[in-house]
């Protein structure tokens, strides 16, 4: 078994999952088989500043390296081996919460998570605007209070995003989600997969009087399902993630996924007539 592994991880054929949580990073690498072969974790925590939960960006890649420097100094510890190679890499991190960028990539106002209990008019404004619940955690009640606010950053976006989101465009240069991710953004029409485009063109029309150079399709990541090709490690992006510039550029990301899409894959409660439940920060279950 042990030869197994080793020959699996020589060649390039694990795969590395990274999950952001509320109190911990997760950094987990497994075998084709599905195995766990080697893991670091990194624990941090949000602040509250000037009334706003947020994580700081130098936060973000201090967990993101620190997490994955150990995972890899667990490969070296248990079998002997410099990580350079991987099969796949996927990212997963608290859903909803608010990144908003200008056309330059710099972050306009501190990332404001899921946390944040800070939306209540806009959540009932478009939860009435649409006929469907919006709740204040999803990305765009976040936008939707701060044009309420005249916040005067809205009108510089050019892109905004979750953190699962924002951490695989800086590793691909790809601006896109997987759908389950996408859908605590913004509300998903289950026939077409993607964004609700007929309450898109309510909170066009709602905002039109703003005169913002932007339409709301043009701001959001691209939604992509699971198997879609959603990028490969940029060489800026090897970098980002292994401080020791080991690890090999060119790796095939998947869609960065929610807790739920990621939750179903890790039990492979994935076939008809299954199921799991999940016990974090939330409590809910995915019924297949």
């Amino acid at each position: 078994k042990r030869e197994k592994i080793i020959s699996c991880i020589q060649e390039g054929r694990g795969v590395l999952g990274i999950e952001f949580g509320s109190t911990r990073i997760k950094a987990v690498l497994i075998d084709e088989n599905h195995n766990p072969i080697a893991a670091g974790d990194h624990e941090w925590e949000n602040r509250l500043e000037n009334g706003v939960w947020t994580y700081r960006l130098e936060e973000i890649w201090e967990g993101l390296q620190d997490s994955y420097a150990k995972l890899a100094e667990d490969v070296k510890n248990t079998y002997q081996i410099q990580l350079t190679r991987l099969g796949a890499i996927g990212f997963s991190g608290m859903m909803h919460g608010y990144m908003a960028f200008d056309k330059d990539g710099e972050l306009l106002v501190p990332f404001r998570t899921w946390r944040n209990t800070i939306t209540g008019e806009a959540a009932a404004a478009l939860t009435k605007e649409f006929s469907f619940n919006i709740p204040q955690r999803w990305s765009i009640a976040h936008l939707y209070q701060a044009i309420l606010n005249g916040e005067e950053h809205v009108g510089n976006i050019s892109y905004f995003t979750t953190l699962a989101g924002y951490i695989h465009w800086k590793l691909t240069g790809e601006k896109v989600l997987g759908v389950g991710e996408a859908s605590g953004m913004f509300p998903i029409d289950a026939k077409t997969r993607d964004y609700n485009q007929t309450m898109i063109d309510k909170f066009d029309a709602l905002v039109a009087p703003k005169g913002y150079p932007w339409k709301l399709r043009e701001i959001l990541p691209k939604v992509l399902v699971a198997g879609e090709e959603a990028g490969t490690l940029s060489a800026e992006g090897a970098k980002l993630l292994d401080k020791s510039g080991n690890l090999s550029a060119g790796i095939p990301l998947c869609p960065p996924e929610g807790d739920a899409g990621t939750g179903m894959a890790a039990t492979n409660s994935v076939a008809v007539r299954t199921g799991n439940v999940s016990a974090g920060t939330s409590v809910f279950a995915m019924v297949v």
